[in-house]
């Protein structure tokens, strides 16, 4: 049974970028010992990145994901033991199983048997995550869920291939959601389509104790940048439509931050000014699943969102999955 007064709300944020980070300079003369070509001016003029940060060989993304949920559950007053349900939304979880919310939930030391589990949406994970731990509030299964983005992309990363070397990062951001009659999270949308798999992916699998095909990070840029300008606006206009409200509505649109010709592209189309776009690109690069919540937590601490503003969130990633949320915080 749906509780109709029941809304979830964000009542903290929390982020974690590792200590290490690579400038494109840096990053280009890294790739120029492999003899690959690249420049701080042929990354920034095509993406908008500056820098990105990498993990070191200790670090996991289960440790991003601690130091990120730490701060959230600290910023919301709320004791780890009342947590109800850990979503971690990776592409790049710690093992294959068990799942990295599991080993964020012992990290955390909870020991009240909460549920843990892991959403794989890629790009589109934390938009997903957020999404399912809404419904759960809603129906009233839980009062209070940790939904965490994390990734370590750059393990992934084929640093002999340019086109996609200089993307990405890694990183986490977090929120807690909890029970509220005030409303919260209004309304979202979903999608995916299978049959765009091959345009974004991680091939390789593990067989009889080895990586059997390609475990690199494999990319067609033009293809996902015409699809995603395309579904991009759509699902915006869906889940506004949804929350019975327009763009001119928005305080804060705060998209994945994957590229800046796709975030300003989705600003223009929705006709918002830029100044209303929450941009980090350009000093995290693309952290897929922990970009919004990256993005989120930078804009709460350092005071642009405020209580009451309303927040359009969207991504897209592998799959191909897309998908927003719009937000009263």
């Amino acid at each position: 049974m749906t509780h109709t007064n029941l809304y979830s709300r964000i009542i903290g944020t929390g982020s974690c970028l590792p200590p290490t980070r690579v400038t494109n300079e840096e990053l280009a003369s890294q790739l120029a010992t492999r003899g690959i070509e690249t420049s701080d001016e042929w990354i920034f003029t095509r993406t908008g990145i500056r820098a990105r940060h990498f993990v070191n060989a200790e670090q996991n993304t289960s440790d991003l994901a601690l130091i990120a949920s730490q701060q959230a559950l600290e910023a919301a007053g709320v004791d780890p033991q009342t947590v109800d349900l850990i979503l971690v939304a990776t592409s790049t979880p710690d093992c294959i199983f068990p799942s990295t919310a599991c080993l964020l939930q012992n990290k955390l030391g909870i020991r009240n048997n909460c549920a843990a589990f892991d959403v794989q949406a890629v790009c589109s994970g934390f938009a997903y995550a957020l999404t399912v731990a809404d419904q759960f509030i809603r129906s009233g299964t839980y009062r209070t869920v940790l939904v965490v983005g994390a990734e370590t992309f750059s393990r992934l990363l084929d640093f002999n291939d340019r086109s996609t070397c200089v993307l990405f990062g890694d990183g986490a951001g977090a929120v807690v959601l909890r029970a509220s009659e005030e409303p919260g999270i209004l309304a979202s949308a979903l999608h995916a389509d299978g049959g765009h798999a091959d345009i974004l992916c991680v091939p390789g699998r593990v067989n009889a104790g080895a990586i059997a095909g390609n475990a690199f990070l494999h990319m067609d840029g033009q293809a996902v940048l015409k699809l995603a300008v395309n579904v991009l606006e759509k699902v915006a206009l869906e889940a506004l439509a949804k929350a019975q409200l327009s763009p001119a509505d928005l305080d804060w649109l705060i998209p994945h931050q994957a590229n800046i010709r796709i975030m300003q592209g989705t600003c223009r189309k929705l006709g918002l000014p830029f100044e209303r776009m929450v941009v980090t690109v350009d000093q995290h690069g693309n952290t897929s699943a922990a970009s919004i919540p990256l993005a989120l937590d930078q804009a709460v601490r350092d005071g642009r969102i405020k209580r009451g503003h309303h927040i359009l969130i969207e991504g897209v990633g592998g799959g191909f999955t897309w998908g927003a949320s719009v937000i009263r915080f």
